[in-house]
């Protein structure tokens, strides 16, 4: 399989290794210092693109990935504002897109975990339920596009939280999400369940990327063939 990495910082790299070690090849890598190169032609050496850049960036390079053909594999968080037109733009031209918040093969595991406590907890209303995620200081969005999906997984099952905040809230219908910015961290996420008796809290704690990249390079690998959107559980229930 031939990959096209847009964006080629910490992450790009570690994709990268995993991807030759694979035994894939990185024919195109694409960062700030480069960006002339990033055009159609060199997209069509390539059979899967992976996206990890920023925010503000994330759905123009998606949008240039799907109008050249190729199937994008996308890791970017904080743009999700434009999601559904991102998604129906890429229905409309037949293309491939999966979208993770984390590829991480323990974190959808630990996905699945929250959203199974969450079912059970509803009921139980002695307990206030809230989220904590420490990442580096470089990390440009909080909170983390992971602390969000746990949150949305949250709020379909605990009826009596009806949104998320990234603050600290005295209201007891919005679900608070505290974001923590510290050196030299990948990621740790909490969901804890708080009542005057005791506390439940299910934890995932990142020691590297690795797991993070691994898991773009295997979304890659499934995307091949394949047309639509997709996202992490389609590829581990594949």
């Amino acid at each position: 399989m031939k990959i096209a990495l847009i964006g080629y910082g910490k992450m790009g790299h570690a994709i990268e290794e995993i991807a030759v070690a694979r035994k894939h090849e990185v024919v195109l890598r694409i960062d700030i210092e480069n960006a002339e190169d990033f055009t159609v032609e060199n997209l069509h050496r390539a059979d899967v693109a992976i996206e990890f850049t920023t925010p503000h960036s994330a759905v123009t390079n998606i949008v240039k990935c799907i109008d050249a053909g190729i199937p994008v594999v996308c890791g970017t968080t904080g743009w999700l504002d434009q999601w559904s037109n991102i998604r129906q733009y890429c229905l409309d031209k037949e293309s491939t897109l999966l979208y993770a918040s984390n590829f991480s093969v323990g974190v959808n595991l630990f996905f699945e975990l929250n959203s199974f406590l969450a079912k059970l907890m509803w009921k139980y209303n002695e307990y206030d339920v809230l989220l904590e995620e420490i990442h580096h200081v470089q990390k440009k969005d909080a909170p983390s596009g992971t602390a969000i999906t746990l949150a949305e997984q949250i709020l379909q099952q605990i009826t009596s939280k009806k949104l998320w905040v990234n603050h600290i809230s005295d209201n007891p219908e919005e679900l608070e999400i505290l974001s923590e910015r510290v050196d030299v961290v990948p990621g740790t996420h909490k969901v804890k369940y708080k009542s005057e008796i005791d506390n439940i809290e299910i934890i995932h704690t990142a020691h590297s990327r690795k797991g993070f990249a691994a898991g773009a390079v295997i979304a890659a690998e499934f995307v091949q063939g394949r047309r639509g959107i997709f996202s992490m559980k389609d590829v581990l229930s594949n």
